[in-house]
Parts: structure tokens; sequence; C-alpha cells
């Protein structure tokens, strides 16, 4: 009796340890949000006359790369193509994996649409023209 009662304080005394740990160890533990970049005048400017418009062109430049067509190396439509000459030459596996970079490629298109917003947005907000 003396065994068993000891037994069962021993498993509350667990159980109340494991109640209170429990919620300090699952504490929101994210890291810190990282402190806002600032750039000097000079930075700034650069950031607007060369960066911005960089990153625009190349933007540009793989949006129409990847709507290209069949005869354009890889646009979509090249992928596509590729992966049924490959099912129709009986070569199944890499015609899933064309197929797969195929349906990744078109996902991308909506990336670099939403990247092309954030440097509207961007532009329009840092990059104005310098009072005359």
């Amino acid at each position: 009796m003396r065994t068993t009662r000891r037994l069962a304080l021993a498993g509350c005394g667990i159980a109340t340890g494991l109640l209170i740990a429990a919620p300090i160890a699952s504490a929101d533990t994210q890291a810190p949000a990282p402190a806002p970049i600032t750039l000097s005048p000079q930075e700034a400017q650069q950031v607007c006359t060369v960066w911005v418009p960089k990153l625009r062109k190349q933007a540009q430049n793989l949006t129409n790369r990847i709507n290209g067509g069949p005869e354009v190396a890889g646009s979509l439509a090249n992928l596509k193509a590729r992966a049924n000459d490959a099912r129709t030459k009986g070569r199944t596996a890499e015609a899933d994996r064309l197929q797969k970079r195929a349906d990744k490629r078109q996902s991308q298109v909506g990336q670099l649409a939403g990247a092309a917003k954030q440097l509207d947005s961007f532009a329009s907000a840092h990059c104005q023209a310098a009072p005359k």
C-alpha cells in the first residue's frame, strides 16, 4: 500500500511538472523581425536608377521567354512539346519530368507578375523625381 501511494504521488508529480513545463516549452520562440534597412540618399538613388530598371527588364525577359512559342528554348510551349514527343517515343520518365517542369514554369508567370508589381510599388513610393 505504501508503494502504491508513493507511485501515485510520483505520477502526480511528473504530471504536474509536465503541465507546468509544456507551456514554457511551447512558448512562441519566433525570431524577432529584422530591422528595417536604411539607405543613404546615394544608395537610394542607385537602387532607383540602376536596380529597379534592371530587375523590371529581367522580369519582362523571363515572362517573354516563358510565354514564347515552341521554338523558344525553355518556354512553356517548348517544354510541353518536348514532353509530348518523349511520351510518343515511349520515354515516360522523361515526359513526366518535362511535364513537371512545365507545371512549375507556369506558376512562375504569376510570381514574376507579383515581383513586377512590387517593383512598381517600390518605385512609386521611393523613386520620385527630386524637385528642381
